[in-house]
């Protein structure tokens, strides 16, 4: 634990990014159900839980740290292969549901042998950029620029966590930057689910 200084308000912090991504990814599977094969869906559905889950065991991490109950090394070292995988299957996922428009597809996933860190930036690009292009097709392109800020501050937050100390005011920022990232796609997502996502024929 030395030279990581984690607060209890601070851990809970960690779950808010959390839980807007939780309902940012629940309305998108409800809306892109219909559009999408069976197995680009289970793409989607298994991509959306690895990444909640992964940010969830880090949250609950520092929490635990924070509580004085111990730390548990596992809960963090499990985040980033964790959360690389699940952005790149939920990146995929909606990249392949524009490609295939719901016709059926032969999962043949290819092995991957970028690295983790590759993996995420390409999930996410994915994510936002066929986000994007669900927003022109919907004529919502005000919400391009939102989709391009969010990945920008996934990007930051990356890069934030991959060069902190470990120091009180490193892991605020980064929250911070993680924060405003989920409520720019939970604003995206909302934004589209509120235009008729769901009932559109992409």
């Amino acid at each position: 634990m030395e030279g990581f200084v984690f607060t209890v308000p601070m851990a809970l912090t960690d779950y808010i990014p959390v839980i807007l991504f939780g309902i940012s990814a629940r309305l998108l599977m409800r809306d892109l159900y219909n559009k999408m094969a069976k197995g680009v869906f289970a793409c989607l559905d298994l991509g959306v839980c690895i990444a909640f889950l992964a940010g969830f065991l880090k949250a609950t991490y520092k929490l635990l740290i924070a509580l004085g109950v111990g730390e548990f090394p596992l809960l963090n070292t499990l985040f980033l292969p964790l959360q690389s995988t699940g952005l790149l299957l939920t990146g995929l996922s909606i990249v392949l549901m524009l490609a295939l428009r719901k016709k059926s597809a032969a999962m043949a996933m290819a092995p991957l042998t970028m690295g983790c860190i590759s993996m995420m930036v390409l999930g996410l690009g994915c994510m936002c950029a066929g986000l994007g292009v669900v927003a022109a097709k919907m004529k919502k392109k005000l919400l391009i620029p939102v989709f391009v800020l969010c990945f920008i501050c996934y990007m930051g937050m990356g890069y934030l966590a991959s060069a902190k100390d470990g120091s009180a005011s490193a892991n605020w920022i980064e929250q911070g930057v993680n924060t405003v990232g989920q409520l720019l796609l939970l604003l995206g997502v909302g934004s589209l689910h509120k235009a008729g996502l769901k009932e559109y024929k992409l």
